[in-house]
């Protein structure tokens, strides 16, 4: 079995409206031998990935797939499966795929959804070694590539807290682009973009942030709002925190300035050993520490997002019990270590106890004359940490007085999203009257506590954060147009981003011949791939966008943009060429172009081409209205479809006419004179693709009588629109 090339389809596609791998896979000989044929097959496949069973298949119900596999299937099925399954082992769970055949023998395409290039690549190649070793019953580890694949989810995908917001955005129907290789992520398009850095937005004040990081500051601003604060200070030596200890009046806090995950933290000092030990510690986690008064009570973190409390979790202190043989360490690694909650990966909500690394737990084993290395007695407990074991939910029960405190210490620093540490002994009653207070306000608070609480029910952070940025009328979307049809028939997409600039709108516009920003060509030569639609998608001052297509570039990258408001079919293109994608004949040639109709959105429009008979049957894939264009006033389906109160775009001679059933407005006789520079801007008949651009200006509300004044002056320099956030700043 041979993968002879693999393609990522980052955008919509003939498939899915998702990122996939396309596979082209020979089998060879193979195609002769059904899965039910090799002995021994099943049993093995079965054995090394039981996650099999969940696979539903065609059957539609679990173990669907092994049904199949009993019965009888081919091997391009069968990788298709396997991959999707040692992608779900290493955590990264995609439960679309597809196996086809093509019409040359024993060649396959198999298509896995997938997060990440590289992963789902490797994925595919892991699976055929797989499978290959199940047919020949040869060893293979597959623990070992699932660990491999493991890694890679870990380094290349999302972090769980950024994640959580581009899943709950996703639910909201609003688009989102990675920007690097790290946890920066767009949501939405153009002007109507917000940006997200794990638990930062691009409403969280730099200012805010470093208010945030001066600990001493962030204090004295909440107490002089009236927010209880222990008293502290900072201190750069170990005799300064014993006199300010000392200053402050025992037991005491010593903790880090920057620090995070609670590491340097030490509680309830009251020894001036236990003081300078602790600044230590803490020095070596952090650039500056801070010595301040022990309040007693539990500890808490409330997550505060656009001023409202939306989560809050309770810690615990870590403990464990004696059995008289073990050593500390032992225990920790057998009570503590051992709790699934618990390691080094980030989607984990606990750390891992590492004692002989961490000086912190060290010291809270000296305070009760222990060491890693000793023995405790069968009956007796030792706590191994205080601090950082964030694992309770206990959202529900936050006192309305504590919710208005935490909510007005992010206010007072300026956080939009904040994670505030407090003590108190009952989350449940005011603060003040238990002499509760707010030790800490975070920027980027850490999420994963939220998500994956180790008891109580976990919160949607993440969609609490999306529905900060964008309310509910919102949906991160500007108008998209997406234009496919014949090579040399630009003159529509040109037409419709000049409609839409002359209606105001910043509009960028990615075509055959170009770049362009407004009326500046930033870029010369073909603009019709991935790379030169997302640059446009990505620019915060653009209000519109404008992109051409073509079946090569849905075959080999899929679209640029997840749905469109607005998507153009000007003509069914040819298969010539495509023979590499397995595409030759009419009907698979219309499977690719549905792909722009099937990404119109229920609010927006598909524009076809009446007098192209393979383009009007594309209309029953709409989700949205259509409008149909013809040369041909009396062409049968635009007569039909205005019989059905539709709207269409006419030329009735040299006249153009809109009409919405019998309804008709003449917009334009396109012989006059004032219309020569338009009708000469492209060679042979420029009738049918200006009929195309006046219909989806149309559909996006663009004015009767804009259209027909941006007719007359099609190519004219004109003064670009501001976008808001221009205006804004000239303000």
């Amino acid at each position: 079995m041979v993968i002879r090339r693999m393609a990522f389809l980052r955008g919509p596609n003939i498939w899915t409206y998702r990122p996939v791998i396309e596979a082209i896979v020979d089998i060879g000989i193979l195609e002769e031998q059904p899965s039910n044929t090799l002995p021994g097959f099943y049993e093995r496949l079965t054995a090394w990935l039981p996650g099999l069973i969940e696979h539903r298949c065609s059957v539609g119900r679990r173990g669907g797939f092994l049904m199949r596999l009993r019965d009888g299937t081919w091997p391009g099925h069968i990788l298709e499966h396997v991959a999707l399954e040692l992608q779900t082992q290493a955590g990264m769970k995609t439960g679309f795929g597809k196996a086809r055949m093509t019409d040359e023998y024993g060649v396959y395409k198999v298509v896995i959804r997938t997060r990440d290039e590289l992963i789902g690549k490797t994925a595919l190649e892991s699976a055929r070694d797989l499978v290959m070793a199940a047919i020949n019953n040869r060893p293979y580890d597959v623990a070992a590539t699932v660990a491999r694949l493991t890694e890679m989810v870990d380094q290349r995908c999302l972090g769980p807290s950024t994640a959580s917001m581009v899943e709950a955005a996703g639910e909201r129907g609003i688009p989102h682009i990675r920007l690097n290789e790290g946890n920066l992520v767009q949501l939405g398009y153009g002007s109507a973009q917000r940006r997200i850095w794990t638990a930062e937005t691009d409403r969280t004040s730099a200012i805010a942030e470093g208010i945030s990081r001066d600990k001493d500051l962030t204090k004295e601003l909440l107490a002089s709002c009236g927010v209880p604060v222990p008293e502290g200070r900072t201190v750069s030596n170990a005799a300064e925190a014993w006199e300010a200890a000392e200053r402050i009046g025992v037991p005491v806090v010593v903790k880090p300035t920057d620090g995070n995950h609670a590491r340097g933290v030490s509680l309830n000092l009251n020894t001036q050993q236990e003081v300078e030990e602790a600044f230590v510690a803490a020095e070596r986690e952090g650039s500056e520490v801070m010595v301040e008064r022990f309040i007693p009570g539990q500890e808490h973190r409330l997550l505060v997002v656009g001023g409202k409390v939306v989560a809050a979790t309770r810690g615990e202190i870590t403990r464990v019990s004696g059995d008289g043989r073990s050593t500390m360490a032992e225990l920790i690694e057998l009570q503590v270590n051992s709790d699934p909650r618990r390691g080094p990966e980030e989607h984990l909500p606990l750390d891992t106890v590492r004692v002989y690394e961490n000086p912190v737990t060290q010291l809270e084993l000296a305070r009760q004359g222990l060491t890693a290395e000793s023995i405790l007695p069968i009956g007796r407990t030792a706590v191994v940490e205080r601090t950082g074991n964030m694992a309770n939910d206990v959202t529900d029960r936050v006192h309305p007085d504590v919710a208005h405190q935490v909510s007005l210490a992010a206010r007072v620093v300026g956080l939009d999203i904040a994670g505030i540490d407090l003590v108190v002994e009952d989350i449940g009653q005011p603060l003040a009257p238990q002499g509760g207070a707010i030790v800490e306000v975070n920027a980027g608070p850490g999420l994963l506590m939220h998500l994956k609480p180790a008891v109580g029910r976990a919160q949607p952070v993440g969609e609490a954060i999306v529905k900060h940025l964008f309310p509910a009328s919102e949906a991160g979307r500007i108008p998209v147009v997406g234009i496919v049809g014949q090579p040399g028939d630009v003159l529509t997409a040109h037409l419709v981003a000049w409609l839409l600039q002359l209606d105001g709108r910043v509009t960028a516009l990615a075509c055959q011949d170009g770049l362009y920003l407004g009326q500046r060509q930033l870029s010369k030569g073909s603009a019709l791939g991935w790379e030169s639609g997302e640059r446009m998608l990505i620019n915060r001052t653009v209000q519109a966008v404008v992109l051409e297509t073509s079946a090569r570039h849905i075959l080999a990258e899929g679209l640029p943009y997840d749905r469109c408001e607005v998507g153009v079919v000007t003509a069914m293109p040819s298969s010539h060429g495509l023979e590499e994608f397995y595409v030759r004949d009419a009907e698979q040639m219309r499977n690719v172009v549905r792909t722009q109709i099937d990404v119109v959105l229920p609010s927006g429009a598909a524009v076809l081409n009446a007098d192209d008979a393979e383009v009007l049957d594309l209309a029953d894939y709409c989700d949205g209205e259509v409008i149909l264009y013809s040369l041909n006033e009396h062409n049968p389906g635009v007569a039909k479809h205005r019989a059905g109160k539709g709207r269409v775009v006419f030329a009735r001679e040299s006249a153009l006419v809109l009409a919405t059933g019998e309804r008709e407005i003449p917009l334009a006789n396109l012989s006059a004179p004032a219309f020569s520079r338009l009708m000469s801007a492209q060679a042979g008949d420029a009738r049918a693709p200006v009929l195309a651009a006046v219909a989806g200006a149309w559909a996006l509300g663009v004015s009767p009588e804009l259209i027909r004044g941006g007719l007359q002056r099609f190519g004219e320099p004109v003064r670009a629109p501001q976008a808001p956030v221009l205006q804004a700043a000239a303000q």
